[in-house]
This record gives C-alpha cells, sequence and structure tokens, in this order.
C-alpha cells in the first residue's frame, strides 16, 4: 500500500478534484434518486463581465455549504447558476472598449453595431467570472446554467411585462428620478451611493408680493428657480400670518403660493422650506398632495434649461455660483454657512447623481408590496436574522412606483412600439408588424431597455422554465433558499418575492439568509481608494480555497459585517494540515491490527466511549446549529472537536491502545476511521477539497490494509455523495469519567510547567480518587502517558496520605500530590528561587525609592502610574516566589 503523501499539497488537489467531481455529474439532482426530495437555491447571478471580490467568496461559501450538506442528507440538490447581463456596467465597459480599440463612441457606431460588440464582449469575458466561482468549489449544476438575456429568460421578462401592463401595474408618467447626466439614463437607488461631504448652508430671504420677505435656508441654491410653493409648518407661529400669500422666485419673479405643510422641520434653517418639485424626491411627494406645478429647470446633461431664464446653458455648479452671486447684489442674501452634506453619487462614475422629472416607465409595486409583507407576516417566508425584518417592513410599506426604464442599449428593450398614425401604444409578446388599432406599419419601438432589477425579480422561477410548466419548474419550484447580501434585501429580494406571488402564486423560497459585507482587518469598507482591498484570487494562490472558506464561514454570523484578517486564514491553511496529519497518523498505523483481530463483538474503552459519545454530541450539536443558519458556530464547533478532543486527545490515547494489539487495536482503529471519517463528512460542506482528498486516502488504506473496517453499508465512491452522519449512542457516564481525567491531565501538566519540569522527565504522583478509584486504576497506563507519570511511581486508591512537599491538585473529590522531590532539585530549586526572590526585591526597592522623590511630583501622571503598576506586578511575584521557598 503507498503512503499518504507527507503533506496535502492544495495546488495539485482542488482543479483535479472539481473536474472529476463534474465529469461524474455529483453537481446534479439526478445524483440522488428520483424520489429525493429536492433542495434549491438560485445563486444571485454576479455580473457577466465582473471579476471576483470577497461578497462572491462569501456568498458561494455559503450557498455550496447548504448544498453539499443536503446533497449529502440525501436530497436532490440543484444549484442554479447564472450571470446577470449587468445593463449599465457592460454597456460602460464595452463603450470604453470601443474608444481604445475603434476610437469610436456608441452613437457614431449605432445601435445594431454596438449591441453587436457587446455578445462578442460577452461571448469573449462572460465564462471569466463562472470560472473562478469553479475554483472557489462551487457544486453548481453548470448543464442548468443561465443567463439574463438568453432566449428563454428574455421570453420571460416579456411575458411579466405584458402581464403587468394588462393589469394596469406598468404606466408610463412624468415622475422624479435619479439622473445620471454622465450615464444619460436613470439609475436605481443601489447604484446611488451617498458619501458626506463639507458643502453649505444658504439663507436667503424669499421676496413677497406686496412687500416683506421670508427668510429661507437651502444647500442647492440653483434649484430655487425650480421652485413652485414656499411651505411653512401649519403650527409654527412666527409665520401664520403668512400661509396663503404669495412669494416671487428670486431673479425670477415668478408668483409662487405660500402653503402649510406638517413635513416642514421647524428646527431646519429658518423654518420655512422652499419647494422645487422637479428636482427633489420629498418636494416631489409635497408637490403632488398640494396640485403644484413641475417645473424641471436642468436638461440631462445637467446644463440649465430654458426654464431657468437668464440662466440657461450654463452648468448646474455655475449656475449656483451665479444666482447666489446676482441674489447678493439684489440684497436678498442673508449668509452662507458651513454644513455637511448627504451627497448622491453615481456608483458607476462618482458624478453627483441629480433628481430630474422624467418620462419614464413605471411599475405600481403597492400591490404587489402588500403580497410580500403578508408572505413575511404569515411565517410563508423567514428572514435569517429575523431583526431585518423590520428594514422588509419600512421599505414594503412605504413603497414608491419603481421605474423600470433606463436609456441604455444593453438588456431587455421595452416591449412597446408606438404607431406613428395613431399614437396607440402596441404591447406584445412577440414583435409586432403593425399597430395593434390601426393596422398602420409604421410602428416605432421605445428605444429604453428595462432595470436590470426587472429581470432577475424573475430569477428563481424564470431560470427553471416559467412562463412555460416545464418539468423542472413542477418539481425544483419553490426553491428553498435565498442567500444574498443585506444591502440588497429590497432591491432583489423583495421584487423576487413581489413577482413570485403576482406571475406563480406562490412564494420563491421559503427562507432568507443575509450575510454581511466582508471588511478588511481593522472593520474598513474594502475599497480602491483606500488601498485595503484583498484579492481572492491572491489569497487562495498562497493558503488554498478550503482555508479562505473556511474562515469567512466561521468568521461571522448571519447578518453582520465580518473583519477578514489573513492571520486567520493562515490558521485556517494549518487547520488543514492537521486534518491531513491526523489522517496520516491513522493510515501508517493500520498495520497494528489483522482481520483475525476483529472481535465478534467489540469491547470499547473508556477512551473509546468519551470519543464515541463526544463525536455524537458534535454531529447532534452541529445539526442544530445548521438547521438554524448558524453555520459558522457549527464550523467552529465541529473545528475544536476535531483539533481538540481527536487530534490533540483521542490521537494519543490511541498510541496507548494500538501498542496492545490484538482485539484492542482493530477496535481502536475503527473508532479512529468512525470518528475521522464523520468528523470529514461534517465538515465536507465548509472546505469540500481537502476533506474529499483526505477521506479518498483514508478509504483507500483501509480497503488495501483488508481489516474488515468500512462505514456502515460499505465505501460510497465519494464524499461529496457520502451520506451524512448520524448521532450515534451515548454513554455519558463513561464521558463524565473521561473529562474529569482530561482536567486531571491539564492540571497535571500545568504543574509541571510551573516547576520548570524537562518534558521527557517522567514524575512520581499519587492520586486518591474516592469512589472512582476503579476508574482511574484502569486508566493508570493512559493517565502515565499523558501526563508524563512515571507508571510504576503512580499510585492510586480511594484514599492517600499526603506525602511532605507535595503540590496538591484537588478536583472535587479527587486528589493528585506530586512530591517535589520528584519534580525538581530541591536544592537547585531553593537556590534559583533565593536569586528570583533578591532581584525582585532590588527592582521593588528602586521603584519604591523613585516614588518617593520629586519624581513623583514632576513626571507625567501616565508615567508615574507606570511605574506604580510595574511595583504592584513586582510586590505580587515576590509573593508568590516566598510561598513557593516557604512550601519547599
Amino acid at each position: 500500500m503507498s503512503e499518504m503523501p507527507k503533506a496535502y499539497d492544495f495546488k495539485n488537489t482542488e482543479d483535479r478534484l472539481y473536474q472529476w467531481w463534474e465529469e461524474n455529474g455529483w453537481f446534479k439532482p439526478e445524483a440522488r434518486p428520483a424520489d429525493a426530495k429536492p433542495f434549491v437555491i438560485a445563486i444571485p447571478p454576479p455580473n457577466v463581465t465582473g471579476a471576483l471580490h470577497m461578497g462572491h467568496v462569501m456568498f458561494v461559501a455559503l450557498e455550496d455549504l447548504m448544498i453539499r450538506r443536503a446533497r449529502m442528507q440525501g436530497r436532490a440538490a440543484l444549484w442554479v447558476p447564472g450571470t446577470d447581463h449587468a445593463g449599465i456596467a457592460t454597456q460602460l465597459q464595452v463603450e470604453k472598449m470601443l474608444l481604445r480599440t475603434l476610437e469610436e463612441t456608441r452613437e457614431e457606431i449605432g445601435r445594431e453595431r454596438f449591441l453587436e460588440h457587446t455578445w462578442e464582449w460577452k461571448e469573449k469575458h462572460g465564462s471569466y467570472i463562472t470560472g473562478q466561482l469553479r475554483r472557489l468549489g462551487a457544486s453548481c449544476d453548470w448543464d442548468r446554467e443561465r443567463f439574463t438575456l438568453d432566449e428563454g429568460l428574455s421570453r420571460a421578462v416579456r411575458e411579466a411585462f405584458v402581464r403587468m401592463y394588462r393589469m394596469g401595474l406598468i404606466y408610463r408618467a412624468e415622475y422624479l428620478v435619479n439622473w445620471s447626466p454622465g450615464l444619460q439614463t436613470a439609475v436605481s437607488d443601489l447604484e446611488v451611493e451617498y458619501s458626506e461631504e463639507p458643502g453649505f448652508l444658504y439663507y436667503f430671504n424669499y421676496p413677497l408680493q406686496g412687500g416683506g420677505q421670508l427668510p429661507v435656508a437651502t444647500t442647492r441654491p440653483e434649484t430655487i428657480l425650480g421652485d413652485t410653493a414656499v411651505a411653512v409648518h401649519p403650527h409654527d407661529p412666527r409665520y401664520q400670518e403668512y400661509i396663503g400669500k404669495t412669494a416671487l422666485v428670486p431673479m425670477l419673479n415668478r408668483e409662487i403660493p405660500i402653503i402649510a405643510d406638517e413635513y416642514v422641520d421647524i428646527e431646519f434653517g429658518a423654518g420655512a422650506l422652499k419647494i422645487t418639485p422637479g428636482h427633489d424626491p420629498n418636494d416631489f411627494e409635497i408637490g403632488q398632495k398640494h396640485g403644484l406645478l413641475v417645473i424641471n429647470v436642468m436638461n440631462k446633461d445637467a446644463t440649465m434649461s430654458a426654464a431657468a431664464g437668464p440662466y440657461a446653458g450654463l452648468d448646474r455648479f455655475e449656475c449656483r455660483q451665479k444666482l447666489w452671486a446676482d441674489m447678493q447684489a439684489a440684497g436678498l442674501t442673508i449668509k452662507k454657512e458651513n454644513y455637511t452634506l448627504n451627497v448622491p453619487r453615481s456608483q458607476r462614475g462618482g458624478e453627483i447623481i441629480e433628481p430630474l422629472v422624467s418620462r419614464q416607465w413605471f411599475v405600481d409595486a403597492e400591490p404587489m408590496a402588500k403580497m410580500g409583507l403578508a408572505a413575511v407576516h404569515s411565517g410563508r417566508i423567514k428572514i435569517v436574522p429575523d431583526r431585518f425584518v423590520k428594514v422588509w417592513d419600512n421599505w414594503l410599506q412605504n413603497i414608491r412606483p419603481w421605474c423600470i426604464s433606463r436609456q441604455l442599449w444593453w438588456g431587455h428593450r421595452i416591449p412597446v412600439w408606438y404607431c406613428d398614425d395613431c399614437g396607440h401604444e402596441t404591447v406584445a409578446r412577440t414583435d409586432p408588424t403593425a399597430c395593434e388599432a390601426c393596422g398602420n406599419v409604421h410602428i416605432q419601438q421605445d428605444p429604453d431597455v428595462l432595470d436590470t432589477w426587472f429581470s432577475s425579480g424573475l430569477w428563481p422561477f424564470s431560470t427553471l422554465g416559467w412562463p412555460d410548466n416545464t418539468p423542472d419548474l413542477q418539481r425544483f419550484y419553490p426553491t428553498d433558499v435565498m442567500e444574498t447580501g443585506y444591502d440588497i434585501l429590497f432591491f432583489w429580494v423583495a421584487r423576487m418575492v413581489m413577482s413570485a406571488a403576482l406571475f406563480t402564486n406562490d412564494i420563491p423560497f421559503h427562507t432568507v439568509y443575509l450575510h454581511g459585507l466582508v471588511r478588511d482587518g481593522n472593520g474598513r469598507k474594502m475599497s480602491k481608494s483606500y488601498g485595503n482591498v484583498t484579492d481572492p484570487l491572491d489569497v487562495m494562490a498562497e493558503y488554498g480555497t478550503d482555508a479562505l472558506r473556511f474562515t469567512l464561514l466561521t468568521g461571522g454570523t448571519p447578518g453582520n459585517d465580518l473583519n477578514l484578517s489573513l492571520d486567520r486564514v493562515a490558521s485556517n491553511r494549518n487547520f488543514a494540515n492537521k486534518i491531513w496529519n491526523a489522517a496520516r497518523f491513522v493510515t501508517r498505523s493500520l498495520d497494528k491490527a489483522a482481520k483475525r483481530d476483529k472481535p465478534t463483538q467489540p469491547v470499547y474503552s473508556d477512551a473509546d466511549k468519551w470519543i464515541l459519545t463526544r463525536l455524537s454530541q458534535i454531529i447532534e450539536t452541529a445539526d442544530r446549529l445548521m438547521d438554524n443558519y448558524q453555520f459558522g458556530e457549527a464550523g467552529r464547533q465541529v473545528y475544536d472537536f476535531l483539533w481538540g478532543d481527536f487530534a490533540d486527545w483521542y490521537v494519543e490515547l490511541a498510541k496507548v491502545q494500538l501498542g496492545l494489539g490484538g482485539a484492542a487495536a482493530w477496535t481502536t482503529l475503527s473508532v479512529l476511521r468512525r470518528v475521522l471519517d464523520d468528523s470529514l463528512r461534517l465538515l465536507h460542506p465548509f472546505i469540500p477539497f481537502v476533506t474529499e482528498e483526505t477521506w479518498q486516502q483514508i478509504k483507500q488504506a483501509f480497503t488495501a490494509a483488508d481489516l474488515d473496517i468500512e462505514p456502515d453499508g460499505g465505501w460510497p465512491e465519494a464524499l461529496i455523495i457520502a451520506d451524512w452522519p448520524q448521532a450515534g449512542a451515548q454513554d455519558a457516564e463513561s464521558a463524565a469519567d473521561f473529562e474529569q481525567l482530561r482536567e486531571l491531565v491539564r492540571r497535571i501538566r500545568a504543574a509541571r510547567a510551573d516547576n520548570k519540569v524537562e518534558p521527557a522527565k517522567r514524575i512520581a504522583a499519587t492520586l486518591a480518587a474516592g469512589e472512582q478509584a476503579a476508574f482511574f486504576a484502569a486508566q493508570k497506563p493512559i493517565l502515565a502517558f499523558l501526563a508524563r507519570l512515571d507508571e510504576e511511581q503512580l499510585a492510586i486508591g480511594a484514599t492517600a496520605i499526603a506525602p511532605e512537599q507535595a503540590i496538591t491538585l484537588s478536583l472535587g473529590q479527587i486528589a493528585c500530590y506530586l512530591p517535589l522531590a520528584g519534580m525538581v532539585d530541591l536544592t537547585k530549586e531553593k537556590e534559583r528561587l533565593a536569586k528570583e526572590l533578591a532581584n525582585l526585591e532590588r527592582q521593588i526597592k528602586r521603584i519604591n525609592d523613585l516614588l518617593n522623590s520629586p519624581f513623583a511630583q514632576k513626571a507625567p501622571p501616565d508615567v508615574v502610574q507606570k511605574e506604580r503598576d510595574k511595583l504592584t506586578r513586582l510586590q505580587a511575584s515576590c509573593t508568590e516566589v516566598t510561598e513557593r521557598l516557604a512550601a519547599l
């Protein structure tokens, strides 16, 4: 039989195992029997042109863990992979490429040629991100991979749009949107990032018709030109007389009403609020409520429009300066003070986003939002952790119309055609050739595309074949878990729940599991501007995929951010080596017994009973934690068990039992196999590569040794399809006794260390064990081996007379005496302690003299305190050494 290599080599293992798993079809739900209960996750589709970042590693590790565990539990586990066309992100990439290579803009080459280039770009770069997901060990069914612009999903998007349009849920209207002047499109709330930046609060007087003025404050003076009202609080005593009067827009002299509204914050600024429905979302709502005019004073490139009068054509920020200067000249300004602004910036380009009224397509999301709220509050959908239910409620109870049109070319084009003759809108599942109202062939399709979240919202069921009632849709829908970041709970998760309720009359999944952000070791968000981005590929190349996965999986809790420490990754690489070395010990010990040594009925030692009980307990604990989505704690518990109980304790105990030969050695090997095998099964969803490779080595070694030691039902072909471990019988009494033995060993080891006993030196001991004397007597060889005691000088009885000059270790009713004479040379130890005491007394005198000198009054307080703290520590050490000398 070939021996296991000395070290685990992840570089020559990971790709080989992944290819082997995939070639054997083990990622497919069909790897389990046809009647197996499904377990389904639809992957959050990464951007097709994206590159791997820690957020990807986090979701892949979590979802792969759930999928692998379900597969081992006998479920027909299906993890549907796919990518998102990522409208803005992809279009920007292609535009940059065209400028770099062809020196042409998309407008110059036209829509058709631009889309041809974009599809070419997708084909060339689209497999890059999926290749990186494979490197992470993602056990997806790649035969079912989907793309949000593939033929099937495009048909699903058309179907959804047409149905919602016919229900009256989709409509076209003028509404305030987040406008990106640089991208020349509306963008979603998720694509807007807010940053605190220094700015100004501008105070000025609003002229009143007939004389007088009203003090107002704003952070954006250029929007004054679009004001259509001034609002005051109805109960503000300062301004009661002004309600119902007319004000004049500065520099334009346009008449606007003074209205009362409880939205006004009496404490902000001067207490009166300018209302600009065309350029502020809150003002827009107030404008709708009071029937105010909506005036758009900006063009789509953020220059001022004709409605800005003499300021038309100026850039928005140039206008701010010029208008304020003109108002100063007119005597309308009061003051300008420093103010911290919450500035909306484009996630893509960093430019300031402008709230702008634009004619767009919208979804009336309120009816669907009510279904989304009911799904969670009825208990049909569970959000983990449940504190995010409040966030869910806040979004869905205050939902606004959803802008679904984007002024882009890459995406699902809006399936609406306008008739040049009668103006009718034809909305169709397939491209029409004529107007459905008048038959005119001169029809033009809407140039806009749909928001990426529109197609993503259909993801759980469209990927399984909807709107067709396919076999996959029948078997695998609803899915089970949606695992994603808490930051897109509303933007994506809520839209999936709402869309599913509308189109499938069902929930899309029963559980939403939310993970947090991965931050750097100091808790800062990873950002290129901070220079603190950790590239997962670099970490995996240095430490292995398993080490990174295990660090992310065990380093946090649901819904909380995680600080990534490379020291932890290195430590978890060491864990992989610990597993390998434990397996190597087992496989190298297989010659300690033969098949003929197999007993008719195994007789387990107390050590065997203890480790098997601990194994059963850890299986129960891991199952309970994982069933409650506490994956991190489950991983930590199994880690502690395998490293601590098994590798550090039972493997050491096994060396004694293997030395006995015969049936005892055979039974020990069978226990080693069971514990290591089941531990590898528990850990496989966390760290798939090292567990599979180690398990295959164990399987081959035990099979070659022909000891008749194997799992119940024999060895499966691979760990990935092995059965999940089941808790066995537990012997609580034996386990408790053995825990007491372990504690005694720890105490003896600590006493040896305190007294600087050489590691190789065996010492005498006397043990008064009371009612447990028989147990400890039976464990005499093990106790002597683990605690480095002299077995011949180890006396164990129910009672014992304490020898003179001995250390006493008390464990409840058990007392252990360690004669000092056998541990150290008493004369030398007395000399050493006397020298140590003299040195301590010298240091104490020096510090006392220092503190009683003028130093204590002249030195800084923190320096004096450091000396006092040092004195306290020295005095404690002096007391301890004095007591030890007295004991000698």
